[in-house]
């Protein structure tokens, strides 16, 4: 499918849907909201930008200094507005043009705009009734199609690589810092930029979010590393644990088999219709029957898309029904202080019959 008939297609599914929930008017700032549904993610500085969509016309708000790229990629008009005239007149006739005008109107918000475009917007508007994008755009955007698994999947797959090369090269005294550039290496030569990247050695594994530095590998000791690079405009997120060292500690042995096991719980819960609730219950479950619980200090898992954290979030209190086409993280993981931290990570699609991993590194 062509980009074009691509954005046509979404633009369509939105409004079909705008017209399932009633919804008069959609309004996206520049986001990864504007990005999966134009192709357009223009640069966003305190310079008002939106899309505003209804279900007869759509049309951006866009400063004349961006109009000449902007025309490059998206057919739909441009209200343009240059820096010694402001914005008040452009977003007055994209108003008029998207029929906006009429009291009492069911606005969907992008809740990732700028405050001062969304106060910009609302005050624009005569008594409007306001929500943000989860039952819209943002339910779209879970709903993965074919075109985008294939691209979440090539960056996977690369994705693979690099932690398994970085894990060949480990040696005594190359520190976290060192591992992180090889990795980013790996990505740059095969066409990809970091996502981010976290190589955490020893007891530094054990905070969730450890930022990589100077500690420097030794014998016997745990090996987390959590990555993903972009490739084609999406991420990949993927968290391996190894032991670095002849001696295994008999309990990093325990701990793994233990995080194995909810990864597997979590995978037999993940089926469409079921609440995004039980899964996490599943992983959590097995850490807790483990004597654990309470090391397993986050949710079990985060959607992912063109953003690396998206909707469907897989936490305790989500009653979120699962869908098929949903990409999601299964991530449970056990932290302990002073020893090591470990955490097993896949992103799955959910199929009809269930999930579908998209890397193909073994786990342990």
């Amino acid at each position: 499918m062509s980009y074009l008939m691509q954005a046509q297609e979404r633009l369509s599914r939105l409004r079909a849907r705008m017209a399932e929930t009633e919804t008069d008017l959609v309004v996206l700032g520049p986001s990864s909201h504007m990005a999966w549904l134009t192709g357009l993610n223009p640069h966003g500085d305190e310079r008002p930008v939106m899309l505003l969509v209804t279900a007869e016309h759509a049309g951006f708000l866009m400063p004349a200094l961006n109009a000449a790229m902007a025309k490059e990629i998206t057919p739909l008009p441009l209200f343009t507005w240059a820096d010694d005239d402001g914005p008040m007149a452009a977003l007055g006739a994209l108003l008029d043009a998207s029929d906006a005008r009429r009291p009492g109107l069911s606005v969907v918000l992008d809740e990732t705009m700028r405050a001062d475009f969304a106060l910009l917007l609302l005050d624009s508007l005569n008594s409007p009734r306001r929500r943000f994008t989860e039952d819209t755009v943002g339910l779209l955007r879970t709903l993965k199609d074919e075109d985008e698994a294939a691209r979440i999947k090539a960056s996977h797959l690369l994705n693979d690589a690099a932690v398994e090369a970085a894990f060949a090269a480990l040696k005594p005294g190359m520190t976290e810092a060192q591992v992180v550039e090889l990795i980013e290496a790996h990505y740059k030569a095969n066409g990809a930029t970091t996502a981010f990247c976290s190589v955490c050695f020893g007891g530094n594994g054990a905070f969730p979010h450890h930022h990589p530095g100077a500690t420097a590998l030794g014998q016997n000791m745990a090996v987390l590393i959590d990555t993903g690079c972009v490739l084609d405009g999406y991420p990949s997120d993927m968290t391996r644990c190894r032991w670095f060292g002849p001696e295994p500690d008999p309990e990093f042995l325990k701990v793994r088999d233990l995080v194995e096991a909810a990864v597997q719980a979590a995978l037999a819960a993940a089926k469409p219709g079921a609440p995004a609730s039980a899964v996490d219950a599943a992983a959590r479950g097995v850490i807790t029957a483990g004597g654990y619980g309470d090391r397993f200090l986050h949710r079990t898992g985060h959607g992912l898309g063109i953003d690396i954290h998206e909707p469907p979030y897989i936490t305790g209190t989500s009653e979120t029904p699962l869908a098929t086409g949903n990409v999601f993280s299964i991530e449970p993981g056990i932290y302990l202080e002073g020893k090591f931290g470990l955490r097993l990570e896949e992103i799955v699609i959910l199929r009809e019959d269930g999930p579908e991993i998209f890397s193909e590194l073994p786990r342990v």
